[in-house]
């Protein structure tokens, strides 16, 4: 059985995991840059008009005196892209609360402190654990990242290889604060809206910095492998999100994850979205409306959050 480590890094070969998959890249991979290289962060995307007809793809969940509505994202985009709401919007503005995957991935001071409590080791910095080789590949590979090794030698070698694994997504204009969530947010806020979160910062840093180190190297050096591939096949999972194509987001990230075998599939996917299937039924039992966004990954493929739901007795429908 491939380590979890090795199929990881796998996934950051196309790069749609971590637009998918975790929310995490935005609270976290392009958190170190900021934090230790003075890095400037941009200002989310500004609201744009909605367009009409098309768009990312949205479900409905109802009971007597709840409706609750799934809709997908992508974490990280290009400023530029500008995807259609049609209907979604009025779903949008018709909820109270408001939740995501984690509700505040631009918090940069509760994100700090957990970079350094489960990202940091300065006992056991790369330098020791990398050769020189494979030192010297790192400087390299964090340049295209704004930072050098010597920056990075105090990382945990999950945090070097995430951070990593998103520097060609930055070098083709995508950026973690023009990714759907942060412009929802914004929104929401500026609404006078409740936001939540499914899980924190700290549980999905530690689906990485949980693994062994050894595993932890191996997703490193995978991803040094890798560190130059283009990200042709994000821009096409993006055009195709954006064109409410729920067969192409399947095909291109919940089929490309469960490739590289079930256990990172697993805890990427399945037991999250079991477990938010969970809180979504405990919604059910209140009233009112709420809107969810969460990677548009958890919503396609057979043991998506709407699967889990129906096997569960919920009924869910497509709303748009």
């Amino acid at each position: 059985m491939p380590s979890l480590a090795s199929l990881l890094s796998g996934v950051t070969r196309t790069a749609l995991g971590a637009a998918l998959g975790l929310g995490l890249v935005v609270a976290v991979a392009f958190q170190p840059a900021a934090a230790f290289a003075q890095t400037a962060v941009a200002a989310p995307a500004a609201y744009r008009p909605p367009a009409q007809g098309g768009g990312p793809a949205l479900w409905v969940v109802r009971d007597a005196d709840s409706t609750i509505y799934l809709y997908g994202t992508v974490h990280v985009l290009r400023p530029s892209t500008v995807w259609r709401w049609g209907g979604v919007e009025e779903a949008f503005d018709s909820a109270s609360d408001i939740w995501f995957e984690i509700s505040n991935p631009d918090d940069t001071a509760a994100i700090t402190p957990l970079v350094q409590q489960h990202g940091l080791s300065p006992q056991r910095p790369l330098s020791s654990l990398l050769t020189a080789e494979e030192f010297t590949r790192l400087d390299t590979a964090a340049r295209t990242a704004g930072l050098t090794a010597a920056q990075m030698d105090v990382f945990r070698p999950w945090l070097a290889g995430l951070t990593l694994s998103v520097a060609p997504l930055t070098r083709a204009g995508y950026d973690p604060r023009s990714g759907a969530e942060l412009t929802l947010k914004a929104r929401a806020v500026a609404a006078g809206k409740t936001v939540h979160g499914f899980e924190t910062i700290d549980q999905q840093v530690r689906i990485l910095a949980d693994m062994p180190e050894a595993d932890q190297l191996l997703f490193l050096r995978g991803t040094l492998d890798e560190v130059d591939d283009a990200t042709v096949e994000l821009d096409q999972l993006v055009d195709r999100w954006s064109h409410g194509d729920v067969a192409a987001v399947k095909r291109l990230g919940v089929d490309e994850l469960r490739s590289q075998g079930l256990p990172l599939y697993r805890a990427l996917l399945v037991r999250r979205n079991a477990d938010w299937a969970g809180q979504i039924q405990h919604l059910l039992e209140g009233s009112g409306t709420a809107f969810i966004a969460v990677g548009a990954a958890h919503l396609a493929g057979p043991d998506s959050v709407q699967a889990i739901l129906q096997r569960r007795g919920v009924p869910v429908e497509v709303a748009r």
